[in-house]
């Protein structure tokens, strides 16, 4: 089905038409990448802050939203991200306009403005530093070296990437650096899962979708009440305990922050490194010659590759902010209250920054993506962790496995948040 479809001409909303690049239906964001990329270069090129209908697979659909802005340049969506009077953060960052405390209890300092969200961000980000990296940036590689392991040398020579490598290596380390103990591991990863999926049949069955957000939010709430409480009578060398011990300014978190954040991590850590990394295999698959181009020289040229593989692959493709007040972008008048939503996926495609967007070049320099969002003040926390896990599992890969290539066509999840692989088998020759 494609992508490539149009609202009916005249529909109006709120005494302004629609754009007849429509992006809000099911059947877009269950097409491929490529599909939605030749909607996004018309608006970029003629609408490029367009009103849209309200989106179809919304998490609780209201009869009475009017719709949202799109923006889907490079600029706009490095203005938005960084003008933080016009453009707030605390009524949510997906499309649907979500309950108050279900937002507190699930996107913690993604949904908040200054000064909450400055406060909260200081008392975390010291988990996040780049030399705290550093520091786990060994057991960032013993934990690939054994992911990769457990298949390498399976004598079928294949195996289904999700599930028995790429979200493998964020899970022991998303367990680890929180103290997860083993038994509770699986159950916070599905659980993260399930906060993303709520427009896919499988994972859904016959529950709603918010029962569905809910019931993960919760389960990941318990499963932090729980460690926090043992943390406290037993400290250990981990998140949890840190998040459970932290003093800033005489202030600390409650458990009701810890396990927001807890929720948040869960997702960012779990589900967007997990895709990054399988839709990493999946361009170096389309790009062979890029493959190579990396192997001759993997130290020397893979922190610049993985710039670009967070470009091209955009992992994460849209954040909603709201208009604070009456503003105008690109002569579009936004007013007070109205959704805008970027485009993330569109931006790192945006042909005024970047030369030949469509195809891999991992090589590109400068690379000035919006992958970890904007910039500003909510620019990704964990976009150094993300790296080093990215970095560590292509090291293994290209090293002992390196004609690893995808042999069938992924399986999506379709959804408008984060552009998600259920499943994607691939081939390699065995490890001796």
């Amino acid at each position: 089905m494609s992508a490539e479809t149009t609202s009916k001409p005249g529909k109006q909303s709120h005494d302004r038409e629609y754009s007849e690049y429509d992006i809000s239906g099911a059947a877009f964001w269950e097409a491929t990448a490529e599909e939605r990329e030749k909607t996004f270069a018309k608006l970029r090129e003629h609408d490029p802050v367009s009103w849209q209908r309200p989106i179809e697979n919304a998490v609780e659909p209201d009869p009475e939203d009017p719709g949202y802005w799109a923006v889907v340049g490079h600029a706009d969506i490095s203005h938005v991200s960084q003008t933080l009077d016009e453009y707030v953060s605390g009524q949510g960052v997906l499309f649907d306009d979500l309950p108050a405390d279900f937002l507190e209890m699930t996107q913690s300092f993604l949904a908040m403005d200054p000064p909450g969200h400055d406060h909260l961000r200081k008392i975390i980000s010291s988990a996040f530093t780049p030399k705290q990296i550093k520091r786990i940036e060994d057991e960032i590689r013993v934990a690939a070296r054994v992911v990769v392991d457990e298949f390498a040398s399976d004598p079928s020579g294949e195996v289904e990437f999700v599930q028995q490598c790429a979200s493998q290596l964020p899970l022991r380390m998303f367990s680890a650096m929180f103290g997860i103990p083993e038994h509770l591991r699986e159950r916070s990863a599905a659980a993260a899962r399930n906060i993303v999926a709520w427009a896919d049949p499988e994972a859904l069955g016959d529950r709603r979708p918010q029962e569905v957000q809910l019931e993960a939010a919760q389960e990941l709430h318990d499963i932090a009440v729980q460690i926090v409480e043992e943390r406290r009578k037993k400290p250990a060398d981990d998140l949890f305990t840190s998040l459970a011990m932290a003093d800033v300014d005489g202030e600390g978190l409650s458990d009701q922050e810890i396990g927001s954040f807890f929720v948040l991590l869960a997702v960012a850590a779990n589900d967007t490194t997990t895709n990054a990394s399988t839709w990493t295999v999946k361009a170096l698959t389309d790009y062979p010659e890029q493959r190579d181009w990396l192997r001759e020289d993997f130290d020397g040229r893979i922190d610049q590759a993985i710039e670009e593989f967070i470009r091209f692959t955009s992992p994460v493709m849209t954040f909603r902010r709201t208009a604070v007040g009456d503003t105008e972008l690109r002569g579009r008048q936004i007013r007070a209250g109205e959704k805008v939503v970027m485009f993330y996926s569109s931006g790192n495609r945006d042909a005024e920054v970047f030369t030949d967007p469509n195809d891999l070049d991992l090589s590109r320099k400068p690379n000035k993506h919006v992958g970890f969002g904007g910039g500003g003040r909510h620019f990704c926390l964990g976009n150094q962790l993300a790296k080093s896990m990215l970095r560590a599992l292509l090291r293994e890969l290209l090293t002992r496995v390196p004609d690893i290539h995808t042999n069938a066509e992924p399986e999506l999840l379709g959804t408008n948040f984060i552009r998600g692989v259920k499943r994607q088998q691939v081939a390699f020759t065995p490890e001796s």
